[in-house]
């Protein structure tokens, strides 16, 4: 008979979500680079990931016996139903309101993943007397960047303890036209990039952070939250007024104005992939004038996470 070493998991992925008349998060703390100071929560609509851990359900596998099983039917009704319960405003309280539940009500299930990613809809502009103004009841699916987060909980004699959590803005993606530059890098018989003191630089970028406290992605208090929205307003601030000398410029001075803004955050990751468009043509009369066009379909991707090494004062 042969020993193993098992590591297994099953879930329902990809759960939609639309929960209308949510509570409103009011109460953001403001910073300067962002406007967002909280959401009506009219529509609040998310896709949710839930994935069960541990040796529990190890008997399906190897001798096909099902009894500790909880179907992934179930868990997707699970998901839909208690939606309606969740008395909270964001997508990380969410999350944490479901895990708990799932512990809670299946004896079956003592540890899990449990992720959403946000579904964006935007107010639709309509005719408001004179003006335009933001619909109350119409929406718009955007398809840009969104947030995400991801809580791994464990129960542990009757109590519910959240192991891990990653929050993020996702798939942004940004054209600098000027105020970008890529220099004095190291060239040999391979090197056939020119330096670059200014170049259109465009990147695919995702944000992840994780907190100093995990109580507060958990249960979190509107002034310590830290919203998606803010994120990446305080992202393309950066991008805007920076100029920098490469992405890994850009990138390290993104996280260091997170984690001056938000001294409730312990980490922060960046993963960017350089998009940039290469020149074509260019304005004999006007030199900023220029064409550009689709580059070789490989890219570049850096990556940087920043922790702290001593943790900042918080405000309560």
């Amino acid at each position: 008979m042969n020993d193993f070493d098992y590591q297994i998991g099953y879930g329902k992925l990809r759960v939609p979500v639309y929960r209308v008349y949510a509570r409103p998060l009011l109460g953001v703390t403001p910073i300067p680079e962002s406007s967002f100071t909280g959401r009506d929560n009219t529509l609040f609509a998310v896709e949710i990931d839930v994935e069960v851990l541990g040796d529990n359900f190890l008997p399906a596998y190897t001798a096909g016996d099902n009894s500790m099983v909880v179907a992934t039917d179930s868990m997707k009704n699970y998901i839909l139903r208690e939606s309606l319960t969740y008395d909270g405003s964001t997508l990380e309280g969410l999350l944490a309101y479901l895990g708990a539940g799932f512990i809670n009500r299946y004896e079956q299930i003592n540890a899990l993943q449990i992720s959403g990613r946000e579904l964006p809809f935007q107010p639709v502009q309509v005719p408001a007397g004179e003006r335009f103004g933001p619909s109350p009841v119409l929406f718009n699916h955007g398809r840009g960047d969104y947030a995400t987060a991801a809580l791994e909980l464990q129960g542990n004699d009757g109590e519910i303890e959240l192991t891990d959590h990653l929050c993020g803005r996702v798939e942004l993606q940004l054209l600098k036209v000027t105020g970008s530059a890529f220099t004095s890098f190291v060239r040999d018989g391979y090197t056939t990039l020119p330096d670059r003191r200014d170049r259109p630089l465009y990147i695919f970028l995702d944000v992840h952070w994780r907190y100093a406290d995990a109580d507060d992605p958990r249960d979190p208090s509107p002034a310590r939250y830290v919203p998606a929205e803010q994120i990446r307003d305080l992202v393309t601030a950066v991008f805007h007024e920076l100029v920098s000398e490469s992405i890994q410029h850009l990138v390290h001075e993104m996280g260091a104005r997170i984690l001056d803004r938000f001294p409730q955050l312990a980490e922060v990751s960046f993963a960017a992939q350089n998009r940039t468009r290469d020149p074509v043509a260019e304005s004999a009369t006007d030199p900023k004038v220029k064409v550009y066009s689709d580059p070789f379909p490989a890219y570049g991707e850096i990556t940087l996470t920043m922790r702290r090494t001593e943790a900042p004062e918080v405000p309560a």
